[in-house]
């Protein structure tokens, strides 16, 4: 089994195909990223409350 340097196992998933062994092989290494972003605006943003009324003003018109 020498390694083809396909570079499948050094990318951060779970589960990568091996072109040395011929299979697919679970990644113990697999760290998984939890971070979670969001988008647009919330209530306790600055300048929501001048976007909301902007944005009621373009609605109305």
């Amino acid at each position: 089994m020498n390694c083809m340097h396909c570079e499948n196992c050094k990318q951060n998933t779970a589960t990568y195909f091996c072109l040395a062994k011929n299979e697919i092989v679970i990644n113990e290494n697999f760290v998984q990223n939890n971070e979670k972003s969001r988008s647009g605006w919330k209530k306790g943003d600055p300048g929501y409350e001048t976007y909301r009324r902007k944005l009621k003003k373009e609605v109305e018109v």
